[in-house]
């Protein structure tokens, strides 16, 4: 109701008309995307694209190495093309220091991450059009360098809409999570149905084309990031602009140098890269921690991400041997017969993505629901430890079989999934809350380097693996694995006073 004022206006009684709440994390009303910021379905849809480009690729690139020249491939050896893969992987992944550095000292999140989606178009573009181990050696390079660049700074653009506090943060990670996956899923799919038609080439250019269509959605989209997104948080002096330069050509030369002689191998790449991870790990907790700058509170923080960083490497250790141990598993021992159709062995990595996507929502919305309430991210990781290891202990059950149901794989990759879901989502987000705020990117990075050292032990660890080993390859890793999963939950208590307020 209403009533007439002294001086004849309409004044409203507040029975009458209720204002509506507003929402602390939303106070001007904008556009929102699930509950999140809106924004957050740009970054949602770049990454989608160039997950699909990125994992269309890899799908495709272990089989091209070790298949015959005959059937396409390039006949290398398959223990030492598995030792490829996990070495370019852990490349990816090590080339987020140099993507994290040159996003807080010279350019920005934002301009890094585009200059990097142009290289990594690149790379496919040298798969799919130089033939040989030439097109391979420059493809890899471009896309794991591109990456690791991309890796980084999209993943701090996301953190960049949110408060520190925002209880949405978690929830926002994983939807845009789900987003990788749905490129995983769908990449596989279309370049390994290129492959079975036209070969590996039109495959890699499939990867090409779709890359292409993420750079330019992205330049579409890129003004309505925050403009924060262009501060570069810790700004390079110009006159020290020449002994970086120095110290990049210096390293260009020794690696040159290194695989001119010899030293640095195929055979023993994987291992290189273990050793670069651990060094560039080491260098960074050292630097962070000694730097005086650092609150009290940000120091614990980052002593609390070692466990953390140990516990993450562990996972991803047995977890991306679906690109090395699993790949050439569901190649040699799978019954890829289905309904009377042979399919290429490619088609089981679209199985993990297949689970991200129908329970990535499941898992956001229930971290939205239990708010303070839900496990502490300590616990997180130990249970992702745990489910990882079971998804090992699976493959115990068939290794007397001849020719292994496809479903068994599918129970396996339900277990990874789910341990997935419990750590990689939320350790991306844990990587921005606990970060220095003199090292928002760099943090990401040492996050990136755990990973960087699961993927690299993926491709070393797939030496060890054949058909009349598998009950003590698995048996051991799951095994292993689950000690883990225990320790870290009897240890989250005191990782989580460690990180001072942050759960």
């Amino acid at each position: 109701m209403s009533q007439n004022s002294p001086d004849g206006s309409h004044a409203h009684t507040a029975a009458a008309t209720p204002q509506p709440a507003i929402d602390p994390h939303n106070p001007a009303g904008r556009k929102t995307f699930f509950g999140q910021p809106g924004m957050l379905a740009n970054l949602f849809s770049v990454e989608m694209w160039e997950r699909f480009s990125f994992y269309g690729m890899q799908a495709l690139v272990l089989y091209y190495m070790y298949y015959a020249v005959s059937d396409g491939g390039l006949g290398i050896d398959k223990g030492v093309a598995a030792g490829i893969v996990g070495a370019y992987g852990g490349t990816v992944y090590l080339c987020s220091i140099l993507g994290g550095w040159i996003a807080d000292r010279l350019l920005g999140s934002e301009r890094t991450m585009l200059a990097s989606a142009v290289l990594i178009m690149a790379g496919h573009i040298a798969l799919a059009l130089i033939p040989s181990v030439l097109g391979l050696t420059i493809g890899l390079l471009c896309i794991a360098v591109g990456s690791g660049g991309l890796k980084t700074t999209c993943v701090n653009l996301v953190g960049t809409l949110y408060e520190r506090d925002d209880p949405r943060r978690d929830a926002g990670f994983s939807i845009y999570y789900m987003g990788v996956n749905i490129g995983g899923l769908f990449g596989p799919l279309l370049t390994g149905f290129a492959w079975a038609k036209w070969g590996f080439h039109m495959g890699f250019g499939l990867a090409a084309i779709f890359m292409a269509f993420g750079l330019v959605q992205y330049t579409l989209t890129r003004k309505g990031l925050p403009a924060t997104v262009h501060t570069v948080a810790n700004p390079l002096p110009r006159s020290q602009y020449g002994k970086w330069i120095g110290i990049v050509l210096a390293a260009v030369v020794l690696v040159v140098v290194l695989l001119l002689t010899g030293v640095l191998n195929p055979a023993n790449l994987s291992n290189a890269v273990i050793l670069v991870v651990v060094v560039s790990a080491v260098a960074l907790f050292v630097t962070m921690l000694r730097d005086k700058e650092l609150s009290p509170d940000e120091h614990s923080r980052v002593i609390a991400f070692i466990p953390l960083f140990i516990a993450t490497a562990a996972f991803f250790s047995l977890f991306q041997q679906q690109f090395t141990v699993l790949a050439i598993y569901a190649d040699t021992r799978l019954n890829l017969n289905l309904w009377g159709f042979d399919f290429k062995p490619s088609l089981t990595q679209s199985i993990n993505p297949v689970f991200i996507v129908l329970l990535g929502m499941v898992f956001a919305a229930a971290w939205t629901k239990l708010g303070t309430r839900q496990p502490s991210t300590p616990v997180k990781f130990g249970v992702a430890l745990l489910l990882i290891g079971v998804a090992f202990l699976t493959f115990v059950t068939q290794a007397h079989t001849p020719s292994v149901f496809i479903g068994w794989i599918v129970l396996v990759l339900f277990f990874a999934t789910l341990g997935e879901l419990f750590l990689s989502p939320v350790g991306l987000s844990l990587a921005t809350k606990l970060a220095p705020r003199k090292f928002p990117v760099q943090m990401i990075a040492l996050y990136n380097l755990s990973v960087a050292l699961g993927t690299a032990l993926s491709g070393s660890l797939a030496e060890f693996y054949s058909a009349d080993n598998e009950v003590g390859y698995f048996g051991t890793m799951g095994a292993i694995t689950i000690v883990l999963g225990v320790v870290m939950l009897l240890a989250s208590k005191p990782i989580l006073k460690l990180m001072r307020g942050i759960r």
